[in-house]
């Protein structure tokens, strides 16, 4: 049995926790916060409850694994998930609505057909079937196994649009595509292609610069359904804390790592800021890696050819500009769960978001808007009320953002204009708004996209320091709660099974 010591209690670490304490391993978490979950955070007020973080949650397996492999009690049991139809409705520039039945390419294929004229529906299952050869080609090298150390491999696109011979069977060499580029030569249509680029932007990544794999982005919700938790994705974190506690991990708030111990070369514990030190035989670093060399005394855990953790032109993070609604009335039986309200101007937002310099100076007119408005009593206090979370992606808030709130409430003013899309009349039922401006430590990581020689990896679980491992969305295989909990499970497997693992079978 080894002392593992966890920094950091986002879902990625507490994935981690719960496999090595199920193990046989005594392993204590050291938060600095003051609760535990990372983005799956839960704002109450009033009665109300809004998601401020991801809204739903997409390859469930991942958990249903995670509590598989942990204990008796399956998933389900701790946990009321439901699959969410449709599973979006999507209000277009021009005015066009279309909704979309949840995990049913038939479905999408027809209601396309129906809303944007025949051949609609094919040209985007045509693009989701090339998608799905990207997800059959990289799904272990990217979600399940530990990051290659012959990682460029995977700078090559994997998306079959451009024909070559190699690693992914189409080619010789990477492709330069972008997602932008196979979107207006594939979809035509300015809606389908705002349909696709908006699976990117939610995920932070600009479709001008992403890789074509992005594609998998939009086929991975097709394919494996969206659902969402009874009390909201607070309550899957809810769940694997409590997981974590009954297989004995330790977790101690408030605690912030000052300094990763060392001894013989290794990594030997850590340090807080108030000068206690706990010894560990292996710490897990569920941070930004970027963090890791000032906790080290310089001592860097890459090398030169590995994946490194920074700024790059595929690692500019977004943030998420969230505004919570408290509303008089109760909510409608035909209400839809999420409705995408698009930009009116793709290059204006694509600029405001993307360009240069951080914050919120310059935001478009109409940018991109998520409104949720889940058929769940745990977010209202009754049911003649209702609970609507309306999000835009922003750029990175800069130190004068964050504290102007005229600017704030005046952008805030027009996402609830642009929700009457969505939320007819949601203005006159308005009973109280609360404006939730984006901070450093809610930055939003993609996920792991193989393409473009690499630049949209994430560094790897293993470092080059003995005894210290990655985890969670800084880390490989990326951000999202899915791709958190994978992350999770590589670094278990490494620590149990030594870095010669190369994932499970």
């Amino acid at each position: 049995m080894a002392r593992i010591a966890v920094i950091g209690a986002g879902m990625g670490a507490m994935a981690a926790a719960a496999r090595l304490a199920v193990a046989g391993h005594r392993v204590a978490v050291y938060e600095r916060g003051a609760t535990y979950g990372g983005a799956l955070r839960r704002h109450e007020r009033d009665g109300f409850a809004f998601d401020t973080g991801p809204g739903l949650l997409y390859l469930p397996a991942v958990y249903r694994d995670l509590f598989l492999k942990t204990g008796r009690e399956p998933l389900e049991s701790c946990v009321e998930l439901s699959q969410v139809d449709p599973a979006s409705r999507h209000v277009f520039a021009d005015g066009t609505t279309v909704s979309l039945p949840n995990a049913s390419r038939a479905g999408v294929l027809a209601a396309l057909d129906e809303t944007l004229g025949d051949g609609a529906g094919e040209r985007w299952s045509a693009l989701v079937g090339r998608a799905r050869e990207a997800w059959d080609a990289t799904r272990r090298p990217l979600l399940e196994e530990p990051l290659w150390q012959d990682w460029r491999v995977l700078g090559r696109d994997p998306y079959p649009a451009v024909r070559r011979r190699g690693l992914f069977g189409r080619g010789k060499g990477p492709t330069t595509a972008t997602l932008a580029e196979i979107a207006r030569r594939e979809l035509a249509d300015p809606r389908l292609v705002a349909l696709l680029e908006s699976h990117a932007l939610a995920y932070g990544f600009d479709p001008r610069s992403a890789p074509a794999s992005a594609a998998v982005l939009p086929y991975m919700e097709q394919t494996f359904g969206s659902w969402y938790p009874r009390g909201g994705m607070r309550a899957l974190a809810e769940a694997v804390h409590e997981r974590c506690l009954a297989r004995k991990v330790e977790f101690t708030f408030g605690a912030e790592v000052t300094r990763i111990l060392e001894k013989d070369g290794r990594a030997a514990g850590v340090e807080l800021a108030d000068g206690r030190a706990a010894e560990a035989e292996f710490v897990v670093a569920g941070i930004d890696p970027v963090r890791l060399p000032g906790l080290m005394s310089g001592r860097e855990p890459w090398g030169p050819d590995d994946v490194r953790p920074g700024p790059g032109p595929g690692d500019r993070a977004t943030a998420r500009l969230t505004v919570c609604l408290a509303l008089r009335g109760g909510r409608p039986e035909d209400a839809v769960h999420r409705t995408v309200v698009h930009a009116g101007d793709r290059e204006a937002e694509l600029t405001a978001v993307f360009g240069d310099g951080p914050g919120l100076r310059a935001p478009c007119a109409r940018p991109t808007l998520t409104v949720l408005r889940p058929d769940d009593p745990t977010t209202r206090p009754d049911d003649g009320h209702e609970a609507v979370t309306l999000s835009a992606t922003v750029a990175p808030p800069g130190p004068a953002d964050r504290h102007d709130e005229e600017a704030l409430e005046r952008y805030a003013d027009r996402m609830t204009e642009i929700a009457e899309a969505a939320v007819p009349g949601l203005r006159e039922r308005v009973l109280w708004r609360e404006v939730l401006p984006p901070t450093d430590e809610e930055l939003v990581p993609g996920p792991a996209l193989a393409g473009q020689d690499g630049r949209f990896l994430r560094p790897g679980n293993r470092t080059r320091i003995p005894g210290l491992y990655a985890v969670g969305g800084w880390s490989h295989p990326g951000g999202g709660p899915a791709h958190a909990g994978m992350s999770g499970a590589i670094v278990a497997g490494l620590i149990v099974n030594g870095d010669d693992w190369h994932g499970s079978e």
